[in-house]
């Protein structure tokens, strides 16, 4: 007997249609798989057996033969194993043909028959709300995971009996429904930038580049609070739009990181890796695709702590990803391209001891020292990033002064939640979230700037040594510095304040 019950698996972050074919045969007993299964579709017939045979219900002794269609496309993972196990119980005609039509299965059994939560779970919610049947019986654990996707039913599954007692209408489950509160948690952080004394102007510098989306460089001595304010940045920026949220969570889900969390990310990541990561770390990769930290901090924050320990081929890896917002991955049996829209923050000392621009430490490092040091970050990657920040050492009455009062992210995020509301009016019609996304045709629209300004941005060129990417960078920090400000037009102050913050260009030019 044929049986075909469908199912879905992941490619990249986007999922795909599988269709479970089970056939049972006369003959000795045997039971293969095929249609490209990696080993954990393989290893499915120990425990589909186990689990059927432990919920009580007898495995035939036939040659069973299962077939993933499309037969031409890898599978891998145990979220076939819910379906398999459907699949020879109508092939057997324990459940009738009829119980599963316009039914999607995703979930892997255990031996004792429950069903175990999968990656990736969003993804296939996602595909079945535009393509697919709208039924989708997933673990209990999935389910918030899925009713991130309101066009489809989600039935939550404890173990494998409660799902063939509801094929066969003895025990009738129902939908399960989402809660609002779950999909929009409001956003509470522990780190709040009223907790840093002084550094005003890189407090100024990393305002502007949440409302803009702007990449950051930050360079000072040790224990200029340059890590602080990194991992204060989540607490100023902008809320995630709804599309956002998917997107961020579906990426999540397929590398398994949603397992404790559950429901829609409604915070913006931020994720610090340690600078002995490797290259496919960072940007995604394997024998099987998977998401890299570019991927994970999309639509957030990518902060890597002391710039110059990473290794020079896992900076330059970036370069196309912070160029273009997305990553493309080619392996010989297939080609992925992944989102890698994120924020660049950057920390690092300005020479091997850390103490070259400190006026109370005296720094023990050469000329070539320092020189060798600062080129481990190539000009290239530093050309990409927008803001560039000197942070000083703190003076003894900024430590000190616990009167003396800061900011709080509270006040700071509502400026740039307003400069982002701003972008996303001024540029509804054209698919771009911020500033930081205008393409070269947009800045001839959008950033224009008066006599005066270009003035300025001429002698940058001339005598900073400014490339053309470093002014178009300038152009779009100085349209952010007017956004914050509720002005229309970028003025010659905004501009002159957008060179400002070149620092690295400024240092090695000739004025």
């Amino acid at each position: 007997m044929l049986a075909k019950v469908l199912s879905s698996t992941v490619f990249g972050i986007d999922a795909f249609a599988v269709e479970v074919e089970v056939d049972i045969a006369n003959g000795l007993p045997a039971f293969s798989i095929v249609g490209l299964p990696d080993t954990a579709c393989r290893e499915s017939l120990d425990r589909v057996k186990a689990a059927l045979k432990n919920s009580g219900i007898s495995f035939p002794s036939k040659k069973i033969t299962v077939n993933l269609a499309p037969a031409n496309m890898k599978k891998e993972g145990s979220g076939f194993d819910l379906a398999i196990a459907i699949g020879i119980l109508v092939a057997n005609e324990s459940i009738s043909r009829e119980s599963v039509e316009g039914k999607v299965f995703c979930g892997e059994l255990s031996l004792d028959g429950r069903v175990r939560p999968i990656p990736g779970i969003l993804s296939c919610a996602s595909h079945l709300a535009v393509e697919g049947p709208k039924e989708l019986y997933v673990s209990f654990q999935n389910t918030k995971e899925a009713l991130c996707v309101d066009e489809v039913k989600v039935f939550g599954l404890k173990c494998l009996m409660d799902l063939i007692f509801h094929l066969k209408g003895e025990k009738i489950l129902k939908p399960e429904k989402s809660v609002d509160s779950e999909k929009a948690k409001s956003q509470n952080y522990f780190l709040d930038f009223s907790d840093i004394q002084g550094q005003w102007q890189t407090k100024r510098g990393l305002e502007i580049a949440a409302a803009g989306g702007h990449n950051v460089l930050m360079m000072g001595p040790p224990g200029s609070g340059k890590t602080m304010l990194a991992k204060r940045l989540p607490s100023i920026l902008s809320a995630m739009t709804p599309e956002e949220s998917i997107e961020t969570t579906k990426i999540h889900s397929v590398s398994g990181l949603l397992s404790k969390r559950g429901a829609l990310l409604t915070e913006r990541p931020f994720r610090d890796p340690h600078h002995t990561i490797s290259s496919v770390a960072m940007v995604g990769g394997g024998s099987h695709p998977k998401p890299g930290e570019v991927s994970l901090s999309h639509q957030g924050v990518l902060f890597l702590d002391e710039l110059a320990e990473f290794r020079r081929n896992v900076l330059e890896v970036m370069r196309q990803p912070l160029e273009e917002g997305r990553v493309t991955i080619s392996r010989a049996a297939c080609t992925i391209t992944l989102p890698a829209r994120f924020m660049l923050v950057a920390a690092m000392n300005p020479c091997p001891c850390g103490y070259f621009t400190d006026p109370k430490k005296e720094c023990t490092c050469t000329s070539i020292q320092i020189k060798n040091y600062l080129s481990k970050v190539s000009g290239p990657l530093l050309d990409r990033i927008d803001i560039q920040l000197d942070v000083p050492r703190l003076k003894a009455v900024e430590i000190l002064d616990k009167n003396r009062s800061s900011e709080p992210s509270e006040k700071i995020r509502q400026r740039v939640e307003s400069a982002r509301k701003v972008q996303r009016s001024r540029y509804r019609d054209r698919g771009i979230g911020c500033n930081a996304e205008l393409g070269v045709r947009d800045l001839d629209i959008f950033c224009q700037v008066p006599a005066e300004a270009n003035t300025l941005l001429k002698m940058a060129i001339q005598e900073l040594g400014f490339s053309a990417r470093a002014y178009h960078k300038c152009l779009k920090v100085a349209r952010t510095i007017a956004d914050l400000e509720g002005k229309h037009g970028i003025e010659t102050a905004h501009v002159a304040e957008s060179i400002h913050y070149r620092s690295l260009d400024r240092a090695s030019g000739k004025i």
